[in-house]
């Protein structure tokens, strides 16, 4: 197996673990990381914010654990709260 495939399924794996933001593709020189696309929360905004900006997700989860973390879904994104600020937005 070659150094690209090893190196493309271990970026694939931590996408599929919810850090990746941007897109990821093995290249004859190595491994080149993309800009996500699509716009999305940055760390720091309120859920009123993210509300105002990009509107009612499709999908709201139950907030779990101590602090309580929240995450809100939108067509091309995921958005991560810890208590009502922005921790993370994960490009789908």
């Amino acid at each position: 197996m070659s150094y690209r495939v090893v190196l493309l399924c271990g970026a694939l794996a931590a996408c599929l673990g919810g850090t990746c933001q941007a897109g990821i593709e093995a290249t004859d020189s190595g491994i080149q990381v993309r800009a996500p696309t699509v716009p999305a929360p940055t760390r720091g905004m309120t859920m009123a914010e993210v509300t105002a900006k990009f509107g009612e997700p499709a999908t709201k989860r139950a907030a779990v654990g101590k602090p309580p973390i929240t995450r809100w879904e939108y067509p091309g994104f995921v958005v991560v709260f810890e208590y009502d600020h922005v921790v993370d937005a994960v490009a789908l």
